[in-house]
């Protein structure tokens, strides 16, 4: 890939960059800044294969302990109304508590941007507690918000939740006829076999933590960008399908709970640029004490759409460490920063890999 790294670096010469750089007015190249990458904490179970649910059944289920994340994604794809269920069962020989310590979750849409977007909105936003208690060997149905959890049909359903189970607890993720007792209903439903994408598992270490190498300095590294989710620079996790015993790939580390952190020398503008398609999310900033929610995009639904298509020679180039910013270029404002800035990321529900986080100078003083 020389010729690539030469092409590039011929450009480079060619190109002006002003202290006002903006993608509408510009064309110029970014350069890839390096970052460590750890992974921490408890398990995520992930359950969005079969997608498109055409028959009643158990999605996904597997057994945890302590710290755990529950994500899931499901379309009822049926000509009736279905409900749906997320259902704990204390596998344990004594009693077991689950502190639920963090959730999103959407109303039933048939607009998949929309749901990924509200979904994502009140998990960041961080403000919902909850806690259950079992008998040995309960069941229990978890539906903190009960209409949320009928589905007319083409209606889809997503949900994050955060818990820690003092004792080993099942999980169950079930779509089930709507005038049905849940519990009755799980006594004798099927697994469902999952689609051909296979995005549903039990995955290990379910937070991640990038941390820039060393602080940015606009004069030393120009414009600068992070990449998430291009399954190279940030690698996919792998896990089992507990419902089988498969090896399976999360495409996307959809439920992955990212922490990112920066340092910068000067007030430095970070904008969020989607690279796969549309895309509609949320994320947390921290920052001198202050923290809160930031939508992407934030004056419309999504974005993404007109991000031009890169030829294969160009998206190589960006994986090794040089990308270009056009006019065409799409950017989320995060805001503008100076010193020690962390966000938090997770990949929104419906929407496209990868991302860039774009760091540039600031236009303010």
């Amino acid at each position: 890939m020389n010729f690539i790294k030469k092409f590039f670096t011929a450009l480079i010469a060619a190109l002006t960059l002003t202290s006002n750089a903006s993608a509408e007015k510009i064309s110029t190249v970014m350069h890839k800044l390096e970052v460590s990458s750890q992974d921490s904490g408890g398990t995520l179970i992930f359950s969005d294969s079969p997608e498109y649910v055409r028959k009643n059944g158990i999605l996904y289920a597997d057994t945890v302990k302590g710290e755990a994340r529950v994500l899931f994604y499901h379309l009822n794809d049926t000509g009736v109304r279905k409900r749906f269920a997320v259902i704990f069962e204390n596998v344990s020989g004594g009693k077991a508590k689950i502190a639920i310590t963090r959730c999103g979750l959407s109303a039933p849409n048939k607009n998949y941007h929309t749901v990924g977007k509200s979904t994502q909105t009140m998990y960041m936003k961080n403000n919902f507690k909850d806690e259950i208690k079992l008998r040995k060997h309960e069941r229990k149905v978890y539906q903190p918000y009960e209409k949320y959890f009928l589905l007319n049909p083409g209606q889809l359903i997503h949900g994050i939740c955060d818990f820690t189970a003092d004792k080993p607890v099942k999980v169950y993720l079930m779509m089930y006829p709507e005038n049905v007792d849940p519990l009755d209903f799980l006594s004798y439903a099927e697994i469902l076999p999952k689609d051909k994408y296979a995005l549903r598992g039990t995955f290990k270490n379910m937070n991640r933590t990038l941390t820039l190498k060393k602080p940015y300095d606009w004069e030393r590294d120009g414009l600068g960008y992070i990449l998430i989710g291009d399954n190279v620079n940030d690698r996919f996790k792998r896990g089992i399908d507990a419902t089988d015993g498969s090896e399976v790939v999360n495409y996307g580390n959809y439920g992955v709970n990212y922490t990112i952190n920066f340092r910068t020398k000067s007030l430095t503008r970070f904008c969020l640029s989607p690279l796969g398609g549309n895309y509609a999310g949320a994320l947390r900033f921290k920052y001198q004490g202050y923290s809160g929610v930031i939508q992407t995009p934030a004056r419309q639904l999504y974005f993404g759409d007109r991000t031009p298509y890169e030829p294969p020679h160009v998206a190589q180039a960006r994986v090794e460490g040089i990308s270009i910013m056009t006019a065409g270029t799409e950017l989320s404002e995060l805001g503008s920063y100076r010193g020690n800035v962390s966000f938090e990321y997770s990949p929104p529900g419906a929407s496209n890999l990868p991302v860039n986080i774009v760091l540039m100078p600031s236009n303010q003083r």
